[in-house]
């Protein structure tokens, strides 16, 4: 499926001339977690102009969007390819907007592709500070280093001011650099944060297929096909998807259609604050895997990229596991099943173990493991931290 992205238009003034934040989180993650800094930010600092590319969630904490990048969420070498001179166009409209307005501080929230080179480039024009300009940068919730490209380490210290990461060991991998990095705990451990799940061994089964629409379209149907043959097996099971955005709804309505025999089983469901309770799942890798950990919910990793994609993928990454509750753990506490392991027999045969109660006690195990090693032991932790420099 070929997706369409909403042109970039001018972005609107700021709220004042010069803000004291600008926010630049590009995915519905990245729009999550930096909604709860900044709402924190602004509980503490509540005379702060915050202005942000970001989501719904970044403007609902309080945050002025100028531009909705979850509407843009793309994935692979490939797909980002075919989209350049868009996020070109993008790129270059948030430079005019920075260069404009001067906001006194920039947040960079991961979307490392994008931001790393938009502070390689505010260097370059003398608007940071390490180009001799006025702005400071920070960076939350750091690129992937430990996984693939741990040579952007040098060049993000002679860029960025300072950097907050979100895994405990992160900070020794920067150990050889200037720059100044501080754990500040992940934000599903931190804060007054309420995990989207809840484990129930009455739950219906979650099937979590990701939220960019060219993820979606592949991982879908291998998902609804696996809990059709499971649901053979146990006819009671029943199947709660949820969506981050009405886009995404209309990807799974369009895939679900094609399975007229599970419309009365697979319910859809828009993500709300309310914890969806579920005994088991199949889901994509990503933030919501870690979400699902935490939870104590057992089941399975499932993931498919384009193949060009997959491929060069496989020369670039260097990490055992792609679920980041796994990589905590060094085990596989939630099965993996990439590209062409994903097929829906092996996923059906993984979901019916998932249920089993001994799946639920070595879920709960891990649950308990992962927080301990993802809490920094304050509740604000990050907002304290990026409070500092405002």
């Amino acid at each position: 499926m070929s997706e369409v992205l909403p042109a970039p238009s001018e972005f609107p003034a700021p709220v004042t001339s010069s803000p004291d934040l600008l926010v630049i989180a590009g995915e519905h993650s990245g729009d999550e977690h930096a909604a709860q800094l900044v709402r924190d930010l602004l509980q503490q600092r509540p005379e702060l102009q915050v202005a942000c590319l970001g989501g719904p969630q970044l403007h609902a904490a309080g945050a002025q969007l100028l531009y909705d990048m979850t509407e843009v969420s793309i994935v692979g070498f490939v797909e980002v390819a075919k989209h350049y001179g868009f996020f070109r166009a993008l790129f270059e409209r948030t430079l005019d907007w920075i260069e404009r307005y001067q906001p006194k501080h920039i947040c960079f929230v991961d979307y490392p592709g994008f931001n790393l080179r938009l502070a390689q480039e505010l260097k370059k024009r003398a608007l940071s500070k390490k180009g001799g300009g006025t702005i400071g940068l920070s960076y939350y919730i750091g690129p992937q280093i430990w996984a693939w490209k741990a040579k952007r380490r040098f060049k993000m210290a002679g860029l960025l001011d300072r950097l907050g990461v979100i895994f405990p060991f992160e900070v020794d991998c920067y150990q050889d650099t200037a720059l100044p990095v501080e754990f500040v705990g992940h934000p599903f451990v931190c804060a007054d944060h309420q995990l989207p799940f809840r484990y129930d061994p009455k739950g219906a089964v979650l099937l979590l297929p990701g939220s960019r629409v060219a993820a979606v379209s592949r991982i879908f149907p291998v998902l609804l096909e696996a809990f059709r043959l499971a649901k053979v097996r146990q006819p009671e099971l029943k199947a709660c998807v949820l969506y981050p955005s009405e886009r995404i709804r209309g990807v799974l309505l369009r895939i679900l259609g094609e399975f007229p025999e599970l419309q009365s089983a697979v319910v859809l469901k828009a993500n709300s604050s309310e914890p969806q309770v579920a005994r088991a799942v199949l889901m994509s890798s990503g933030t919501m895997s870690l979400a699902v950990a935490l939870a104590g919910i057992p089941g399975a990793i499932v993931y498919r990229l384009n193949s060009l994609s997959y491929w060069i993928g496989r020369f670039v990454v260097r990490v055992e596991s792609i679920g980041i509750s796994n990589l905590l753990l060094k085990k596989q506490l939630h099965p993996e099943f990439i590209q062409a392991a994903a097929q829906p027999k092996v996923l059906a045969a993984a979901l019916l173990r998932a249920c089993d109660s001994d799946a639920a006690i070595a879920a709960s195990r891990g649950a308990d493991e992962i927080r301990a090693l993802l809490n920094p032991g304050s509740a604000t932790r990050a907002a304290d931290w990026l409070a500092s420099e405002l």
